[in-house]
C-alpha cells in the first residue's frame, strides 16, 4: 500500500482555468505559466501567451494583473510595478514595452518576479492570480503560489516575443 499526502488544493472557476494541454479555448488565445524558477530568494514565473486561433492577436505592454487570496477574494496592500522595480538586474524585465502582433501559431512572454524576503510584519502567500493578455481580454486565473515575504512587491514583464 502506498500512503499519499495531498500537499495543497487549488482551485478556480472554471471559466477561467488554464486550457488542457494541446486545447485552443474559443477565444484562440491559449494563456499558461510555467513552473518557476527559484534561487537566494529570488522568484521568477512565466507567462506564456500562445495564439492558437485562425486570426492576429495584437498586445501591447503589459499583461493584467489581480492577486487573489485562498478565498479567490482580490488581495489590497500589494504593488505591482512594471519592469524589475529594482528587484533584480539582468533578467530582461527593463526591456521597453512593444506592440506585439501574433499570427496564428506564433507566441508571446511575459513573467513574474518577486523576492522571497522576510523582515518584520506579516508575510504576503498569494496562490492565485487572475491574469488578462490585455484590456477586454477574457481572464485566466493561474496558480503560480507567490510567496512575497514582507516586501509588498510584484514585478511583471512586458510581452515579448520569445528567445528563439
Amino acid at each position: 500500500m502506498t500512503r499519499v499526502k495531498i500537499s495543497r488544493v487549488t482551485k478556480v472557476p472554471a471559466s477561467e482555468a488554464p486550457p488542457a494541454s494541446g486545447e485552443c479555448p474559443p477565444s484562440g488565445i491559449r494563456l499558461t505559466t510555467d513552473d518557476g524558477d527559484a534561487a537566494m530568494g529570488l522568484r521568477v514565473v512565466g507567462i506564456h501567451l500562445e495564439n492558437c486561433g485562425k486570426q492576429d492577436y495584437s498586445v501591447d505592454g503589459y499583461p493584467l494583473l489581480e492577486l487573489m487570496d485562498k478565498d479567490l477574494s482580490p488581495v489590497q496592500g500589494i504593488s505591482i510595478v512594471q519592469g524589475s522595480g529594482g528587484i533584480s538586474t539582468g533578467t530582461g524585465f527593463d526591456e521597453p514595452a512593444r506592440p506585439l502582433v501574433l499570427k496564428p501559431g506564433e507566441s508571446a512572454l511575459s513573467g513574474l518576479m518577486w523576492r522571497n524576503t522576510t523582515e518584520s510584519g506579516p508575510t504576503a502567500n498569494i496562490p492565485y492570480v487572475r491574469v488578462r493578455a490585455k484590456q477586454g481580454a477574457d481572464p485566466v486565473t493561474v496558480t503560480p503560489q507567490l510567496d512575497l515575504g514582507t516586501t509588498g512587491k510584484l514585478a511583471v514583464r512586458p510581452w515579448t516575443r520569445p528567445s528563439k
